[in-house]
């Protein structure tokens, strides 16, 4: 089981920080609702691969990323 979640840059995230990733042209940022640590948790929010950072984006979407992809950042940023 992962017990650290780091950013691209190796800062700790943890449920409620607002996160950042460039997608596509564009990006996905939100407070961070859950991080999937194990496959059990993982097939039962359809998520694939964890660990993942799940985060409901600017759209109200739930979106999930690998944590590597992600930066903490303010949400005025």
């Amino acid at each position: 089981m992962v017990t650290h979640i780091v950013d691209k840059y190796g800062n700790a995230i943890q449920e409620g920080d607002y996160v950042f990733s460039r997608i596509r042209g564009g990006s996905h940022e939100g407070k961070v609702q859950e991080i999937v640590t194990d496959e059990q948790r993982a097939e039962e929010r359809s998520v694939k691969h964890p660990p993942k950072v799940s985060l409901h984006n600017k759209d109200g979407k739930v979106v999930a990323h690998n944590p590597g992809t992600l930066e903490i950042r303010n949400e005025s940023t």
